[in-house]
């Protein structure tokens, strides 16, 4: 047990986000993504919740230059109550929104993807980490 960590941050999890590099992305993934055909490192936590991630890899991780934030976007471009979520613990209000199969582009090379329980749908979230200072 670590004084100060969120509880969320398992110990593989703060492992990978150490190891990332400056503009290096996560991607957060509801239970429905496909993880393990698109990632080489792939986290399974099936109790969390998307946007409980979110807040909690975000107590440790400094935002990238914008775009920062990546949702996925729904077919006809309404903001479902997960993205509002995902966007609240974001902590920033510049999120770019792609459409599926671009967002499952942008996720490919991502350092990491951790997949949640999330069972709502659109609920992934890509997250570029800056730079700690």
């Amino acid at each position: 047990m670590l004084s100060g960590i969120h509880p969320l941050l398992t110990g593989p999890l703060l492992a990978h986000l150490d190891a990332m590099g400056h503009s290096d992305a996560v991607v957060l993934a509801d239970a429905h993504f496909p993880a393990h055909r698109l990632g080489s490192r792939v986290l399974d936590l099936p109790g969390v919740a998307t946007p409980d991630l979110m807040a909690a890899i975000r107590t440790v991780v400094p935002l990238d230059d914008a775009p920062a934030v990546d949702l996925m976007a729904t077919p006809d471009g309404e903001q479902l109550p997960v993205q509002k979520e995902l966007i609240t613990a974001a902590g920033t209000g510049e999120v770019r929104f792609l459409d599926r199969f671009a967002f499952y582009d942008a996720a490919a090379p991502a350092y990491l993807i951790v997949r949640t329980g999330e069972t709502r749908v659109y609920g992934n979230a890509i997250l570029r980490k800056g730079v700690v200072t």
